[in-house]
């Protein structure tokens, strides 16, 4: 009993200490390092043997979910495509009148059939060019800024030739090592501020995932949390913890 009642005076003494400093002395004292990340990092590669035509964006760029990055040289595919599409209007020719001929008996069952088959193969052959011609333009899978160029304009590159390396600023998460005391408070959803040391700004970082070991030596455990927020940057950031738990 006496134990207990010493701890409550110790968050009750705690929680005053903290509200009674003032801002700046509290986010020194009680910080703690903790490293950004990006969730998704890709390095892109191009799917055909062509000529790189144009390069949208360069190393350090800023871009978009769906904006073109990489454009190649495909005439060859596109004059594929036009002969494939003028076989399927001849197959279609071909097809109808065979149809109507059959209706006057002027012409047997295997001939309609392989007319029919010969225009859905043609309609495959235009689908398919359709596809590789699609796989001309690499789009951007998600927002974010690029890493490092691999490729420059006018190249030929091979299919999966490494071509730009990507990262999301968007969808970012931070790794921290707390005291393992915490763990009787620090729960799933905890909220908490963050500042990033290069650039000053705060932001607003929730607990997604609670490590499921206790380092033995630093007495520490890993955390993840999720920050929103177009950042940048990926580097070393200064979190401060929730003003009632930062003595433990």
């Amino acid at each position: 009993m006496t134990k207990l009642f010493f701890s409550a005076r110790a968050v009750l003494f705690t929680f005053l200490f903290v509200c009674l400093l003032p801002l700046s002395l509290r986010a020194d004292d009680y910080s703690i390092r903790a490293l950004l990340v990006a969730e998704l990092e890709s390095v892109i590669s191009g799917e055909l043997p062509a000529t790189i035509r144009k390069m949208h964006v360069d190393i350090g760029d800023y871009f978009k979910e769906g904006q073109p990055l990489v454009e190649f040289d495909c005439e060859n595919l596109k004059a594929e495509l036009r002969k494939a599409r003028a076989e399927l209007n001849e197959a279609e020719s071909v097809h109808q009148v065979n149809s109507r001929l059959q209706e006057f008996k002027s012409i047997g069952d295997l001939e309609v059939a392989v007319s029919a088959a010969r225009l859905e193969k043609a309609k495959a052959e235009v689908s398919l060019w359709e596809v590789r011609q699609q796989k001309c333009e690499i789009k951007a899978p998600f927002s974010g800024r690029v890493l490092a160029r691999k490729a420059s304009p006018h190249e030929h590159v091979t299919p999966g030739q490494p071509l730009l390396e990507l990262i999301d600023t968007v969808h970012l998460s931070l790794q921290l090592f707390f005291p393992s005391s915490w763990l009787s408070w620090m729960k799933s959803d905890v909220t908490f501020p963050v500042t990033i040391d290069e650039t000053g700004k705060k932001y607003s970082a929730k607990v997604t995932v609670l490590g499921a070991k206790v380092h033995p030596v630093s007495q520490t455990i890993e955390i993840r949390a999720e920050i929103a927020g177009n950042l940048g940057q990926m580097g070393v950031v200064g979190t401060k913890c929730p003003q009632l738990y930062c003595h433990y």
